[in-house]
């Protein structure tokens, strides 16, 4: 088998995280729910990947970083906590479902909601966006990597632009452990982090890290093991956003993937860019082949073939070649629209995939178009 399909899970993960996975899932407790020592020991795990995190994104503080289940719950708690009815917030038409499915629940409830264009390269027009910008404006909204091209707005260059007082939440789902991402240096006040893909975390991890200038409220109600007492949710961070049992082997995954990319971040970036720039070059040779990517380094690459639906070309690498690679519409309706595209086939890289790989795929894809020639 061929994985190719790591935007959406990454297929391969460190022995560093596989190991301290397994570890958690045989011999672990709830994290400071209890007074024992292995539930304390657990604790002061949590409590240390929570600081890990904070150094390796340069946010904040360490209280600030919550633990999620994945990307999305993490964009639900920075949006829905945060942007109030009558605000206007701003966004790009490359975001995610994560970020506008909770942006068109609260366009029912009175938040004005503008949408920056594509410009003629396919990337986010960040003119335009800066212009919707006003001072009335709670939040900009930004995806620090489309995970539909792998495009990468300039980040500085919005933070830049708009008013002082204007919150800027970043989607780091594509972006985070395939380049750095600096809170502080690019004025990133919300950042929402998947586990599972670039971080080399397990399934079920994530995490959203915030600045002192947003202050989310919960969306999520229950126990904490702390002030069990009161009826509400505890008023201090992180308690007040991590409801429920946490959990602990992903947590762990995500540390332990965060360590392994803090001494092997750049090498794996110039390999996934490698491979990528090779399949962008290689794909843009095949007749009936439209290429919708550029190079980068978070090893995304989209395309369409002539006369096949994505779903077909997906199926066939599938069944015929072993290939997995993503089809669809990739959970980002606008930026797909914005394109003229109804479904393209994604093929997405990692560091743990190869040359040799990338040349099968890139036969396997000339013989696709054998399927249903001209």
């Amino acid at each position: 088998m061929i994985y190719f399909d790591n935007a959406a899970t990454g297929g391969f993960k460190p022995d560093g995280v596989i190991s301290a996975a397994t570890a958690a899932l045989s011999h672990s407790a709830n994290p400071g729910r209890s007074g024992h020592k292995l539930s304390l020991a657990c604790l002061e795990r949590v409590y240390a990947t929570r600081k890990l995190l904070c150094e390796f994104f340069n946010a904040y503080s360490y209280e600030r970083v919550i633990f999620t289940k994945n990307c999305t719950e993490a964009l639900n708690i920075a949006i829905l906590g945060t942007v109030k009815p009558g605000d206007q917030v701003v966004t790009t038409v490359a975001e995610h479902n994560s970020v506008l499915r909770p942006l068109e629940y609260l366009k029912g409830r009175g938040v004005y909601v503008s949408y920056a264009p594509l410009n003629a390269e396919g990337e986010v027009d960040i003119e335009t966006l800066i212009n919707y910008v006003t001072d009335k404006t709670r939040a900009v909204i930004v995806t620090l990597a489309s995970n539909v091209t792998g495009t990468m707005p300039n980040i500085k260059k919005v933070k830049a632009a708009i008013p002082e007082n204007c919150l800027l939440i970043c989607d780091g789902a594509q972006a985070c452990g395939h380049f750095e991402v600096n809170m502080k240096e690019d004025g990133i006040d919300a950042l929402a982090v998947a586990g599972h893909k670039g971080m080399l975390g397990i399934q079920g991890s994530g995490a959203l890290l915030f600045s002192e200038r947003m202050n989310p409220a919960p969306v999520l109600f229950g126990g904490t093991g702390s002030e069990s007492y009161n009826l509400n949710m505890p008023d201090f961070y992180p308690d007040a956003l991590e409801s429920g049992t946490l959990s602990y082997p992903a947590i762990i995954s995500l540390g332990e993937g965060a360590l392994y990319l803090r001494q092997n971040m750049q090498q794996s970036r110039e390999k996934v860019e490698k491979l990528t720039a090779y399949l962008c070059e290689n794909l843009a040779k095949i007749k009936g082949v439209k290429l919708y990517s550029k190079p980068n380094p978070c090893g995304i690459v989209s395309f369409s073939l002539e006369n096949m639906q994505s779903e077909i070309v997906a199926s066939e690498l599938s069944e015929k070649y072993g290939i997995c690679v993503r089809d669809g519409l990739h959970c980002a309706p606008l930026m797909h629209k914005a394109l003229q595209s109804e479904g393209l086939v994604r093929a997405s890289v990692s560091a743990f995939n190869s040359q040799n790989e990338c040349e099968i795929f890139i036969k396997a894809v000339k013989s696709c178009t054998q399927l249903y020639p001209n």
